[in-house]
């Protein structure tokens, strides 16, 4: 049976399992901080999606057994390295009290662990300078892979806001990995992809759009730490991908951080881990979705959540379109990077300054 069958069911029925027995657990499960800055549902929802995640993969891969060992092994072994990202995610969603600092360095930890038991480092970043010192220093390589990898799971937890907004990212990239994986022939790379897809979907079923769970700080984690390790193996494994490929596809959660960095250290002069309402999909959820906020009722709150994540995911696709298209040309894929980047600040000022072409805004 596909790797994306046997995920796709074992998450969907795991995850229904755990909507079911909220009753039992909904008092360290359920996300019930609802006045938060950065909540926008009104009722409690258990925010551990991600333990469906897992469990589908995990079963997806020993189910994979029977057919292909090696295939197995690898699945398994990324699982393993996957842990600390993901155990360190769930517990903050458990207890509330994990710092973004633990969980980052949870994440460092869970690269450094993919990359002994995999082989998976970086050797360049196709920047003139940087590669140079990375092979002459190793210890500079393992530190920039380690960096890179917690990064991009940090930035899948950031732009974790609305209904189907992260994991469909999510989906959207893993496709684009998928398809660079067959186009080099890496099919243990390609099955891993294709594993978090059908995960990813089993719980999209229950979160998209009625938001009966979420996907919690371990899912995010995890998913974020999957991508980024699968793109840091392919990348290594196969010279002929730019290593600027990656960074193409995953650039919408990459530069949302470091866009949130800049707008909290420079313009606001806080700590870049202070909350605030001033992400991107933040904003098109109040100024573009512009539905009656004078209805309260708590249908139009979820669905109107649910109408934010489709422009997202509008934006995903400005990067990983030509990510896919030119994964060989790192010139290409450099000017791409940067025509999204003055893509996502004109759209940014354009709805603080209320310059929002009218044909994009959402009313009910």
């Amino acid at each position: 049976m596909s790797v994306l069958a046997v995920s796709f069911l074992a998450s969907l029925l795991i995850t229904l399992w755990v909507i079911r027995s909220g009753h039992l657990h909904s008092k360290f499960s359920a996300d019930s901080d609802t006045a938060a800055i950065q909540k926008f549902h009104s009722h409690l929802v258990p925010r551990i999606g991600g333990l469906g995640i897992l469990i589908g993969l995990l079963i997806s891969f020993l189910v994979r057994r029977l057919e292909n060992e090696a295939v197995s092994n690898f699945g398994l072994l990324l699982i393993a390295s996957s842990l600390p990202a993901f155990l360190f995610g769930f517990l903050e969603d458990i207890t509330k009290k994990i710092g973004v600092k633990v969980r980052l360095i949870a994440s460092f930890l869970a690269a450094a662990i993919a990359g002994q038991l995999l082989d998976g480092w970086l050797t360049s970043v196709q920047i003139l300078g940087i590669d140079n010192l990375m092979l002459a220093y190793p210890a500079l390589a393992i530190g920039i892979t380690c960096f890179a990898v917690a990064g991009v799971a940090n930035a899948f937890n950031i732009i974790d806001g609305y209904n189907g907004l992260s994991s469909m990212v999510a989906i959207i990239i893993l496709n684009g990995l998928t398809y660079v994986a067959f186009q080099v022939g890496d099919t243990q790379i390609m099955i891993a992809a294709l594993a978090m897809i059908g995960a990813l979907l089993g719980f999209l079923v229950w979160n998209y759009p009625r938001g009966l769970i979420f996907l919690g700080d371990g899912g995010a984690y995890l998913v974020g730490f999957w991508i980024a390790e699968l793109s840091v193996l392919l990348t290594a494994r196969h010279p002929e991908i730019s290593k600027w490929f990656p960074l193409l596809l995953c650039i919408y959660p990459i530069f949302e951080t470091l866009f949130t960095i800049y707008r909290r250290v420079v313009l606001k002069r806080i700590h870049p881990g202070v909350p605030d309402a001033l992400h991107l999909h933040q904003l098109i959820y109040r100024r573009i979705v512009r539905w009656d906020s004078s209805d309260k009722s708590q249908q139009l709150q979820i669905y109107r959540n649910s109408m934010t994540s489709p422009y997202l995911w509008l934006l995903c696709l400005l990067g990983v379109i030509p990510a896919v298209l030119f994964w060989r040309y790192h010139l290409a894929l450099k000017g791409f990077a940067v025509i999204f980047a003055i893509s996502y600040i004109w759209i940014y000022w354009a709805i603080v300054r209320h310059k929002i072409p009218e044909y994009l805004i959402s009313r009910r």
